[in-house]
């Protein structure tokens, strides 16, 4: 069958199933909708035995199912079923989280027995065993290895996540995926759109740590339920909910840097039907830091005030959760001796300065089919209101961003559960209004859609997604977005996964590259920005594997993405920031391999090793395209971790190895123009050592650790920093740590 056979066949399947559903809202996670795990018992004398017969149910709902001669047990999954419980005739009765569709390894304790050290085995991250798209699920264990502050620093011990400074001024970090930046990747918060647009800035820094419960990492196109701006992968972000949530949960944190956090989130279940919930976070940074002595600050100092008011009620008929988010946050970095209040459009010293206001509200409700847990029905709607104002010494920036979101989705089966289909209705508004120097760059994007998504399922043996949207921009015309995702049971133990799709996405320059503004180059902005497109395939290989009688898990997976356009960010010539459309070839070649280990019950262990070929064309002055390894992206990386835990995690040890190959940068020597014979510049290869130390008692934990702990920094990372005002002033060529060694300490006390 030829792709446009196939194509319109796909576009009637989805007029057919629209034109005779009720739109609704999807279920709260990306996942399938079948748990699978065992229930065993531990002996005393370590061995594990199968319980049979065990009762398994979710709260709210009377049906459930029951463990067999294996101890092995199935059970669909509806969107609002979190709390699992467990019982069984001779045993206590135990309720379980589950967020997420990996496999689990339940053990219950005999009625007579003491509190078993271990209830349930979760690994800190592991890969959905259900999800045909590739997906590695983060747990609030796997966070706690690190002091995670915020979801910018929640990819420590990740090894498909790289996280950086993208200047040496303002503080912005970015994410990479795939070997692109995280602007091609969806990043939702509870499956609501959360960094993009003009919060792609800081966006990063502004999800605390300790209000997160699990991350779900998705590589390859996503859901087209999601969206069309999935382009390299997906990450979704599961909040502590009010209803299963500690009653209060306080952490804080101090580190020789002089950065102080105090987080508190209070949950309260105020009858069976409704709870309330308050996530609240405040951290500052005051302290001048300036080790390398070149009269700028290596981090901008900083406070900044946020916070969640969130309520659920859920009865046997229905569920809803709504919510209101507000921040608040000031910046102000550049030299030491800057001061706003008398240098502000001076040249006696470079400042930088960027305040961000921030407000949303948010509302999901959903139908509940107590008796067919695979039915849903329900609504998400999201809006916000994002207001910054920054300057970078003479240079003036303002962007206010206005946006609305709404997901109306259906779900249900045809027959069975072994096909299923998901179709419904979106809307997408985005106002912005953009000031930079002497230019506007204003523009409103309205752009409703419609999807499907259809599921194939043998059991045990194969799980077929074909999905498509199309979307009606009120700019850029119609546009139709097809994914495939495949997962073929090769064996119980082994599983192959395929992908293909398409994602777009229209980019917002400035807002997503603010750190290439802290410099003197021109910015040169010579056509009309278009939106960029681009094609994923990919494919995943996972096994689990056992030595010496331990389990252990193999994970390959390599991906390929070909963009049709793309926005060119081109520094190659010294005096210059060029943004123009893509001219000639782009793409990303990705290769991944990771070992995770358990030796013993205590111990756990990865070592990850990934290969990145990146390149995209770029002009030269002369009309001349180059094809080149695309700026800062290291070619490789190597991540190794270890923890270890005494008996009831009294004492937990974590140690983390990365080492970074090298990247090309551009050529920032003076006066430099690019040309076709123009030699490539790398900065070199360097390596981060972390480590944390954590002691528990009854109610609460107290850690200590340090961030690059060999010291390692980039030299000079600002070119011509004693005069910023000067030609060749340059804070963004930065491809390394710009500050040295940090240690930490921390506090966490919980009333569950």
């Amino acid at each position: 069958m030829n792709s446009t056979v196939a194509l319109k066949r796909l576009s009637g399947f989805i007029v057919l199933i629209i034109s005779n559903i009720v739109f609704s809202f999807q279920t709260f996670s990306q996942s399938g909708e079948i748990v699978r795990g065992i229930v065993l018992e531990k002996k005393s004398d370590g061995k594990k035995e199968a319980i049979i017969g065990a009762t398994l149910r979710w709260q709210n709902v009377q049906r459930g199912t029951s463990s067999d001669e294996k101890g092995e047990f199935s059970l669909s999954k509806a969107p609002q079923n979190h709390q699992l419980i467990v019982s069984s005739v001779g045993y206590k009765t135990d309720t379980l989280m589950v967020h997420s569709l990996a496999f689990l390894e339940i053990y219950l304790n005999p009625e007579n027995a003491a509190l078993a050290e271990v209830v349930v085995k979760a690994e800190a991250t592991s890969m959905d065993r259900m999800n045909p798209i590739h997906t590695e699920i983060i747990t609030s264990k796997a966070l706690a290895k690190a002091a995670c502050c915020n979801l910018s620093e929640s990819f420590e011990t990740n090894a498909s996540v790289s996280v950086s400074y993208s200047d040496a001024v303002t503080g912005a970090k970015q994410i990479q995926l795939l070997g692109l930046s995280g602007n091609y990747i969806q990043t939702n918060v509870e499956n609501i759109p959360a960094i993009r647009g003009l919060n792609s800035t800081f966006g990063l820094n502004y999800i605390p740590g300790t209000w997160i419960s699990s991350i779900d990492v998705g590589k390859g196109a996503g859901s087209v339920v999601s969206g069309y701006e999935s382009m390299t992968g997906a990450l979704n972000v599961e909040l502590a909910k009010p209803d299963a949530a500690e009653k209060l949960y306080l952490n804080t944190y101090l580190n020789s840097q002089g950065r102080g956090e105090i987080n508190l989130n209070l949950a309260n279940k105020i009858n069976e039907k409704w709870s309330v919930g308050l996530l609240t976070h405040a951290s500052t940074l005051q302290t001048k830091l300036d080790p390398n002595k070149d009269g700028f600050l290596d981090l901008p100092l900083y406070i900044q005030y946020n916070a969640i008011n969130r309520w659920k009620y859920q009865s046997d008929k229905m569920m809803a959760s709504f919510g209101i988010k507000a921040l608040y946050e000031d910046r102000l970095g550049g030299q030491v001796n800057f001061n706003p209040d008398t240098d502000r459009n001076t040249a006696k010293a470079y400042g930088f300065g960027s305040t961000t206001k921030r407000y949303e509200f948010f509302s999901k409700t959903a139908k509940l089919y107590q008796t067919k847990p695979y039915q849903g029905l329900g609504f998400i709607v999201n809006g916000v209101y994002h207001d910054n104002v920054s300057y970078f010494g003479f240079k003036n920036y303002s962007g206010t961003q206005k946006g609305l979101y709404a997901n109306l989705i259906y779900q249900n089966i045809f027959g069975n559960t072994n096909h299923q289909y998901k179709a419904g209705l979106s809307y997408l508004l985005d106002d912005y209004n953009e000031k930079y120097l002497d230019s506007t760059f204003k523009r409103t994007e309205s752009v409703p859609g419609a999807f499907v998504e259809y599921t194939e399922t043998i059991p045990e043996k194969l799980t077929l997604v074909l999905g498509g949207r199309v979307d009606f921009h009120n700019l850029y015309g119609t546009r139709f977005t097809p994914r495939v995702h495949l997962k073929y049971d090769i064996t119980s133990e082994t599983h192959l996964r395929l992908s293909a799709g398409k994602g777009w996405r229209m980019p917002n320059a400035i807002a997503e590259n603010f750190g290439m503004l802290v410099n003197s180059r021109q910015l040169s902005v010579p056509e009309v920005i278009r939106p960029e497109e681009s094609w994923n395939f990919g494919a995943s290989l996972s096994n689990d594997f056992y030595l010496f009688g331990k389990k252990g898990t193999v994970i390959l997976d390599v991906y390929r993405t070909n963009f049709q356009n793309q926005l060119i960010v081109d520094m190659e010539n010294a005096d210059l920031v060029r943004f123009y459309n893509l001219k000639g070839r782009s793409f990303s070649n990705s290769f991944q391999a990771e070992v995770n280990y358990a030796p013993s019950k205590r111990i756990e262990t990865k070592l990850a090793y990934r290969l990145f070929d990146v390149q995209n064309d770029v002009l030269t002055p002369t009309g001349e395209l180059t094809l080149l390894p695309k700026q800062f992206v290291n070619r490789e990386r190597v991540l190794f971790n270890i923890a270890y835990a005494l008996p009831y995690n009294k004492w937990k040890f974590d140690f983390t190895w990365q080492w970074n190959g090298k990247r090309r940068i551009p050529n920032s020597s003076e006066g430099h123009v690019h040309s076709a014979t123009s030699p490539s510049v790398f900065a070199p290869a360097f390596s981060n050592i972390n480590a944390q130390v954590t002691k528990a008692f009854l109610k609460w934990e107290m850690y200590v650790g340090g961030e690059n702990l060999n010291n390692f920094t980039q030299s000079n990372p600002i070119i011509a920093a004693n005069d910023p005002f000067g030609r060749n002033f340059d804070a963004s060529m930065v491809w390394g740590p710009v500050i040295g060694r940090m240690i930490y300490v921390g506090m966490r006390y919980k009333i569950k």
